[in-house]
């Protein structure tokens, strides 16, 4: 059980059901565009079948903030939430400061407590990742990440190593706020650039049609996604991600689902705030 909340926590932090494989680190490679490409027609996806969108409408903003109930099946593990908790300045550049946190609730804690905190730092103009840090508290487990994303250089700046990466890199938290706002149609196969853990790879969303939800926080007309993660030997997809985004200008989760072997994990939006007027 407590797992699978693992697994629903890194959803709510990462939307992506994934493992990490064991591999050992590639030949450095200068041409970063390639580097991200060739992933692609690995997987027997050239670019060119993929829409190249550009943003219409930013439906977020600081004050912006998301809770979720974590579950398994029908029993409630725990709460995440989402929240755009502020502006800052990453390397004199305006940036969204998104904040995930995840933990158990009191009963799970008592057998194995989760408290994971993951953060953002997403262009306000752009709309790439600026900085991304993880803050892992699961049992006796305790590990604290940082990476600077030199967007201009193409580089991700790790405390003791320097990786290249793609144009237009997002973390896997930010990738999820991007696609908020992108035009989604119904059968469009969109490819971002993604870096996370030293390692680039492509994250492929599949908008897969529309469906009207009701989950605690109310009745949504909703479009579906579902993120895949692509990087043959470097990670694996742990189940099927489907994700559910208000089908209007706010494009919000409201609905995230991972298929494991027995039922599934959850996270399903019991509350929300809009974001701050400017």
């Amino acid at each position: 059980m407590i797992s699978r909340f693992k697994i629903a926590a890194v959803l709510c932090a990462a939307w992506a059901c994934t493992t990490a494989a064991a591999k050992p680190p590639a030949p450095a490679r200068t041409d970063t565009t390639v580097t991200f490409y060739d992933s692609l027609y690995a997987n027997d996806l050239p670019p060119d079948s993929f829409a190249t969108l550009a943003p219409v409408f930013v439906p977020f903003g600081a004050g912006e903030k998301l809770v979720f109930s974590v579950q398994y099946g029908l029993v409630t593990a725990g709460e995440a939430t989402l929240e755009v908790r502020n502006l800052a300045a990453i390397g004199g550049r305006p940036a969204y400061r998104i904040i995930s946190d995840a933990r158990t609730n009191d009963f799970f804690s008592k057998f194995f407590s989760v408290r994971d905190r993951y953060e953002s730092y997403m262009d306000t103009t752009a709309l790439h990742s600026l900085r991304y840090e993880k803050h892992l508290r699961e049992g006796k487990f305790k590990r604290d990440d940082a990476v600077d994303f030199d967007q201009a250089g193409h580089r991700a700046v790790y405390k003791d190593k320097t990786v290249p990466i793609p144009p237009r890199t997002q973390d896997v938290l930010s990738a999820l706020y991007y696609v908020r706002t992108l035009p989604l149609q119904v059968g469009q196969s969109i490819a971002l650039a993604n870096h996370t853990d030293g390692k680039n790879y492509p994250l492929i969303v599949k908008v897969l049609g529309r469906e009207h939800v009701k989950v605690d926080a109310g009745e949504f007309d909703c479009i579906i996604v579902e993120p895949i993660l692509r990087g043959p030997g470097v990670f694996t997809q742990s189940g099927r991600l489907t994700v559910w985004l208000t089908d209007d200008r706010r494009r919000m989760p409201v609905l995230m689902k991972s298929k494991v072997v027995i039922g599934h994990v959850a996270a399903i939006l019991k509350s929300y705030e809009v974001a701050k007027k400017k």
